[in-house]
């Protein structure tokens, strides 16, 4: 397995594309690494909120993103 792939977890799951964004500057602010999946199958479905996007972490990262979320009061949605 290669050192640069790590194995990650998914953090959260919404249609609303501004809590995906809100929560992807606070993670980024305390320097926690994210990815957002299913951007693409989002954009496909015309925006009407059939696919979810989620927002992954690594899972070395998803107790203190978790907690980011928490103290934000952003729902995991998971």
């Amino acid at each position: 397995m290669s050192p640069y792939i790590t194995d990650m977890k998914e953090l959260l799951r919404s249609n609303d594309i501004t809590i995906i964004a809100f929560a992807t500057a606070l993670l980024r602010g305390e320097d926690i690494d994210c990815f957002e999946q299913d951007v693409n199958m989002s954009v496909l479905e015309g925006g009407i909120g059939i696919f979810p996007r989620r927002l992954m972490v690594r899972e070395d990262d998803w107790d203190a993103a978790s907690q980011v979320l928490r103290d934000n009061d952003i729902p995991s949605g998971t």
